[in-house]
């Protein structure tokens, strides 16, 4: 209630402030494709128009942010791209992703996706993203997803692909701003207060938002705050400098999984032991950095980033109380030259990103309350902790990373983009706790990678690309702390898992009517993870394992159609074929949660040119839970959802604003958002059912 009130109070400030000053922000509500030539990637290290980008790559722009119906996780904004999946873990801002099969066993977080937000990384040298709460989905303007293997361009973060958020900057006036709220089912609410600008060589964007949420399950309950600040300086003419700051907090309560029988009685439930052990994750972090570009002469100049980062991380699962506090420093330089060669162009490029991290955990026993109990919206991190130190060790990582991109531009038709990359990577564990039997120790890894791709720009409506590139996905934070053995210690039977993917692509648009992307991939890996857990010692815990090698290919399929000026037409297709091919035990089966379906269909519709009404479907087939033989054959139903929302745009003297409603799974379909391996059969995750969302925004 304080928080409502606060944010009410400031956000009247905001508007009586607006009264008197010009509009300079407004809101994107153009329905028209973007054309080629004018898309920049910058993802893949290099900036490179996207007709001349080898690799299969999704831009997600303020046309598609624009109708999130709650702006607070990334299955909304990636909802359209294709051969990503994503499990919401509660209905909040938790989440699991992966692309082409790659990372889909983690238990929490994302494994083998580079997220650079602004150009800062959010993985950890080992490749570990934990989550993606830095990012405020209000304050985002666009969205790179390179689709596929890229460590000779990122390292053993990025065996999957790269994420690569641009958030805005500042308006072009001296003060400007919004304020937006959203209200909705399961006692959700959202509300964020903006100030931007820009004055003399200085372009400047400060936001806040908090939010919360029952979610749709008991135990489910969940809140966040997000401060962010951008600050853009043009010291001279050349030096370019962005400041970044981002404060993130998030709770979320853990239900855990369901058995098929528990789903069927009541599919709201939480799991058994998840209310007496009062299962949460709770995440605190603040990451201030900077980026910047220095330029020599006019065909070469060198790009760099550093960053500190804090985490204060605290998880009670059902057999302990695990508390982690972590500090991240990391820097990155790169040198760029263009070079003029008769009728080509050759963009040469070599740079270095060096990451540390130490990370002080203990764990402690969680003494179940049999008798305990709560209400839904309960937010309680009160956990009963043993006085019995099961685990207390420090953690020291760090990465190394050497690489070189070359882009050979033959005349505005050919591009030849090859990249080499060597990753070292060290964990060296000290423990503090077991003095005659010492967990301490240590667990290394390097790798040498390539990539090499080309692009046939014949015209802007036929854009041909072919790419090879090599995955490399050593195990990472969490897998090497989850130790079978012990509450601490490394699991040292672990090893990298490495892939070679090929895909040929064919991608282009006709004006403003029509843009296409169809892409075929085939990818081979080795040394697979997968999940397990031990019964009945540690029931409830994850630990993580090599599976074995496994063969992938499918086909992904965007496209964009405006037939007229008001109605605009997205479908996203992804077809997957995932299955291990070694060891005998797994060869023939399926990865599990890997659908050989997912369909997204969007249609929006300008009735006037402040009304706009859209409908969107989200299809998926069924798919399998479990990796072994014996239950190799055990699947779940797919579903298919229709979604609805509508948008009005007004004017009040020199206000803008917007008023928009949202309606999710408008059938009021029941079904399985998810399933997780899970040996004791808890293993489904239901989805929430009807929900209804309504928001404000007022731009100034």
């Amino acid at each position: 209630m304080n928080h409502r009130i606060f944010l009410l109070v400031l956000s009247l400030c905001f508007i009586s402030f607006a009264i008197a000053q010009k509009t300079n922000t407004e809101p994107t509500d153009t329905l028209k494709p973007i054309p080629l030539q004018e898309i920049i990637i910058t993802g893949n290290r290099i900036n490179i128009p996207l007709k001349l980008n080898p690799a299969a790559t999704s831009i997600v722009t303020d046309n598609e942010l624009h109708t999130m119906p709650r702006s607070i996780a990334a299955d909304e904004a990636l909802r359209l791209v294709p051969g990503i999946r994503i499990d919401n873990q509660a209905n909040g801002s938790r989440l699991h992703m992966s692309i082409r099969g790659q990372g889909i066993l983690s238990e929490r977080g994302l494994r083998g996706i580079k997220v650079l937000i602004d150009g800062i990384p959010v993985n950890d040298p080992t490749g570990f993203a934990s989550d993606l709460y830095d990012v405020d989905w209000e304050t985002v303007k666009q969205i790179e997803v390179l689709r596929g293997p890229a460590a000779a361009l990122y390292g053993g973060g990025s065996a999957a692909g790269v994420l690569n958020i641009l958030t805005n900057d500042g308006g072009s006036k001296p003060f400007g701003g919004k304020v937006a709220t959203t209200i909705g089912s399961n006692n959700f609410y959202k509300i964020l207060g903006q100030v931007d600008g820009t004055t003399s060589n200085t372009n400047y964007r400060v936001s806040y938002a908090h939010m919360q949420g029952d979610g749709y399950r008991d135990h489910t309950s969940f809140f966040g705050n997000n401060f962010s600040e951008k600050l853009n300086w043009n010291v001279n003419t050349r030096l370019k400098i962005t400041q970044l700051l981002t404060v993130s907090q998030y709770f979320n309560q853990n239900a855990e999984g369901l058995n098929i029988d528990q789903v069927n009685e009541n599919p709201k439930q939480s799991n058994p032991d998840a209310i007496p052990c009062n299962e949460y994750q709770y995440t605190m972090r603040v990451t201030n950095g900077f980026t910047g570009q220095y330029l020599l002469n006019k065909d070469q100049d060198i790009t760099f980033n550093a960053y500190m980062r804090y985490t204060k991380y605290t998880e009670p699962g059902s057999s302990a109380v695990e508390h982690r506090s972590m500090i991240t420093p990391g820097f990155t330089l790169q040198y760029n030259l263009k070079q003029k060669l008769n009728n080509a162009v050759n963009h040469f490029s070599v740079g270095s990103d060096i990451q540390w991290q130490s990370i002080d955990g203990y764990k402690l026993p969680n003494i179940k309350d049999p008798n305990r109990t709560e209400t839904r919206g309960s937010f309680s991190q009160a956990v009963n902790e043993g006085t019995e130190m099961l685990a207390n060790q420090t953690t020291h990582q760090s990465g190394v990373g050497l690489f070189l991109i070359d882009q050979l531009e033959l005349g505005d038709k050919w591009s030849v983009v090859a990249s080499v990359r060597y990753d070292n990577m060290h964990n060296k564990l000290d423990d503090k706790m077991n003095s005659a039997s010492s967990l301490s120790g240590s667990s290394n890894f390097d790798k040498l990678t390539g990539k090499l791709g080309m692009v046939y720009a014949m015209n802007s409506a036929i854009n041909l690309y072919a790419n090879w590139a090599q995955g490399f996905m050593p195990p990472a934070t969490e897998e090497l702390m989850s130790n079978p053995v012990s509450f601490g210690g490394f699991n040292k039977s672990l090893k990298p898992a490495t892939s070679n993917g090929e895909e040929l692509g064919l991608r282009g648009n006709i004006g403003h009517l029509l843009y296409y992307d169809f892409t075929g991939f085939y990818m081979k890996t080795e040394n697979d993870f997968y999940r397990y857990r031990i019964l009945p010692t540690r029931p409830l815990e994850t630990f993580y394992g090599n599976a074995g090698s496994s063969n992938r290919y499918g086909i992904e399929t965007y496209l964009s159609v405006s037939p007229v000026k008001s109605i605009n037409f997205k479908i996203a297709y992804t077809y997957s074929h995932f299955t291990y091919t070694a060891p005998d035990s797994i060869s023939g089966n399926w990865l599990p949660n890997s659908p050989k379906h997912q369909l997204n269909i969007d249609l929006s519709y300008k009735i006037t040119e402040k009304t706009t009404i859209g409908i969107s479907t989200e299809t998926q087939s069924k798919w399998y839970i479990y990796t072994d033989k014996m239950h190799k054959d055990i699947s779940q139903n797919g579903f298919s959802l229709l979604n609805f929302r509508a948008s009005y745009y007004w004017k009040i003297g020199s206000i803008k604003g917007e008023v928009n409603a949202y309606v999710k799974n408008l059938t009021d379909k029941s079904y399985i958002a998810f399933t997780e391996p899970d040996p004791d059969g808890n293993s489904y995750q239901p989805a929430s059912k009807r929900e209804f969302f309504g928001g404000v925004k007022i731009f100034f």
